[in-house]
């Protein structure tokens, strides 16, 4: 067989194959003698067909198969020799040449192959990174304190009416009465609320509810009606106030702390809510420095990419999945995390980072524990975080994505370690605020 290659660039060549009669002529003289064995014709016994009936039945299969294994060899040979770092899989060249199969003879062949970038950089104390610390204040406690307080907190019964409570009304409208209704004050519209604002229970108000209530569905719940029936309703309907319901935020008491964070006392209370923010504040930090560290590191690297091959082996693999449009459209995103991997996966190698059960384990934990404090549960047991964080685990999206924030989170623990932090006290309103 011989083999060209033209070298296009520093990433990109093609290869020609010219596959001759005697570089298959043994591997096709096999596969028909296979073909002989496992042939179940009428009129022969299995293994018995004449062979001049298998090279008619089973003779282009043959050949095509055979050729294709000496291509396939060919090209491993090739990139095996020449140490390739090739970039998904050899395509077909869109200017292969056409081969006729009929026969047996000489095939020509073409294929694109692509290489991914050799990446080498160093970093040391000279490369910096800012890293942002967030000041943690007064204001900021004082709403998280309230927030908790809010969130243990309960419906009482209340006097007039404020904007965030609730009011319980009966509708009537002729011989239709809807009793017990609870309308969110919040949910009636701007221009409607200032008349609902005040009200006491015995308070009685002529509504127009298309007006008051401007989601069809809410209206149509409130109303006991389907959405249909709402177009055939007269919409001034009198709102009788039955009770008003204002929510208050849970008390300054033992039980309340204890509820929240297992402490006793305000002090303790307090302590652990700075604790919180600051923890919070942390992870955003830490954030935000991955984000503005990954972008320094793939500027360092300067990595480039055969991106027309890429692209055109994505739809390739894919079999009509996507389209070139759909592909182009994600391509901005898709092309940074495909440098990105690369780039993590030197950095992993050159300063030995290591990924253990134990660190899948603590960061699915992490997880867990952040989806139990979303519905108010922040001293769950730990058998249950486990199992909880296992369970993720065996997930395979929810692994593999476990996986990958672990690989960021240790690889860059590993860069900050040899680079200059930037330190820099920043509001919390400011940090929110960078791009």
């Amino acid at each position: 067989m011989k083999l060209e290659q033209n070298r296009i660039d520093d990433l990109n060549l093609e290869l020609t194959l010219a596959v001759a009669a005697e570089d298959y002529a043994d591997s096709r003289k096999k596969k028909l003698n296979d073909y002989r064995k496992k042939a179940d014709i009428k009129g022969f016994r299995k293994g018995m067909v004449p062979m001049g009936l298998v090279e008619k039945l089973y003779g282009q299969q043959a050949r095509v198969d055979a050729v294709n294994d000496v291509i396939a060899e060919g090209i491993n040979n090739f990139i095996n020799e020449n140490n390739l770092r090739v970039l998904g899989e050899p395509l077909p060249s869109e200017d292969t040449p056409h081969n006729d199969w009929s026969a047996d003879g000489e095939f020509t062949f073409k294929f694109d192959i692509a290489e991914n970038p050799q990446i080498s950089f160093e970093l040391s104390k000279d490369d910096e990174i800012t890293y942002y610390t967030i000041t943690v204040t007064e204001a900021a406690k004082n709403e998280m304190k309230d927030n908790l307080l809010r969130q243990y907190g309960s419906l009482e019964e209340g006097e007039a009416a404020k904007e965030e409570d609730f009011i319980i009304v009966d509708f009537e409208q002729g011989e239709t009465r809807v009793e017990g209704t609870y309308v969110a004050l919040r949910n009636v519209a701007a221009a409607a609320r200032a008349s609902f604002v005040g009200v006491k229970a015995g308070d009685v108000l002529d509504v127009n509810v298309n007006e008051a209530f401007e989601n069809e569905t809410d209206r149509a719940s409130m109303l006991k009606v389907s959405k249909e029936e709402l177009a055939t309703l007269d919409p001034m309907f009198k709102m009788t106030v039955k009770n008003v319901k204002t929510f208050v935020n849970a008390p300054l008491t033992e039980e309340t702390f204890e509820k929240i964070f297992g402490v006793k006392t305000e002090a303790e209370f307090d302590e652990k809510i700075e604790e919180r923010i600051r923890a919070e504040y942390a992870q955003e930090a830490d954030f935000r420095f991955s984000k503005d560290a990954k972008t320094y590191l793939l500027e360092k690297a300067g990595v480039n990419v055969a991106e027309k091959f890429l692209k055109r082996w994505i739809y390739v693999i894919n079999d009509g999945k996507f389209t070139m449009e759909d592909i182009e459209k994600d391509w901005d995103l898709f092309i940074v995390d495909y440098k990105w991997q690369m780039v993590r996966s030197y950095l992993m190698e050159k300063y030995n980072v290591k990924i253990e059960e134990a660190d899948l384990l603590a960061s699915a934990k992490g997880f867990a524990a952040y989806q139990f404090a979303m519905y108010g549960m922040n001293n769950v047991p730990e058998e249950q975080l486990e199992a909880f964080a296992k369970n993720i685990l065996s997930q395979e999206e929810q692994g593999r994505r476990i996986l990958d924030q672990v690989e960021n989170e240790k690889t860059f623990a590993a860069v900050r370690e040899v680079v200059s932090l930037k330190k820099k006290k920043i509001s919390v309103e400011k940090f929110r605020e960078l791009n």
